[in-house]
């Protein structure tokens, strides 16, 4: 059987003539105006990832900081002062019962606050991170405190709600 080849008479073949080039120009036009708008959107999440991942980074030292600083107490210290550097022997709560993890409710001798380079200051004024701490019976013995930790990243800049936060728990046990 012959098959029959379909021919598209001259005057059709010379409407289409450089029709496909032009509409590739068009294409790759609008596709370089999409990828160009694009690039700001990379640049944008490049660097809230790099600065989410820096202040993340930053809160987990700084909780394990504070937590190597309370496991470092006597179970029954109630009067050092870990709101300080150097802690001092007297004038604040030691591994006493208290504090709170209510996040911008921190509890007196329970929180410190940290310059943007981890130094510790006065007050809040001027705090790039919030350190607060909370004490503890174990729920698992009574010989036992839960020592938590929590972290916040107070960095201008970081969206609402994505600022990075830290929590780490430790249980001390008071060696009976």
């Amino acid at each position: 059987m012959a098959q029959k080849l379909m021919t598209i008479p001259n005057e059709r073949r010379h409407d289409e003539r450089g029709l496909t080039l032009i509409e590739t120009m068009i294409a790759a036009a609008i596709l370089l105006i999409v990828v160009v708008g694009l690039l700001n959107l990379f640049t944008v999440a490049m660097t809230t990832n790099q600065q989410q991942g820096n202040l993340a980074t930053r809160t987990t030292e700084y909780a394990q900081d504070k937590m190597e600083q309370l496991m470092a107490l006597n179970y029954n210290d109630i009067n050092t002062n870990t709101a300080v550097y150097p802690i001092a022997p007297t004038g604040g709560t030691g591994l006493a019962v208290g504090g709170s993890m209510t996040i911008g409710a921190p509890v007196a001798g329970y929180v410190d606050y940290l310059d943007d380079t981890g130094n510790l200051l006065a007050g809040a004024a001027g705090a790039s991170y919030t350190r607060q701490w909370m004490v503890t019976i174990s729920v698992i013995s009574p010989t036992m405190k839960r020592i938590v930790v929590v972290v916040t990243s107070n960095v201008p800049g970081v969206v609402q709600g994505l600022s990075p936060s830290t929590t780490v728990s430790c249980y001390k046990s008071n060696g009976i």
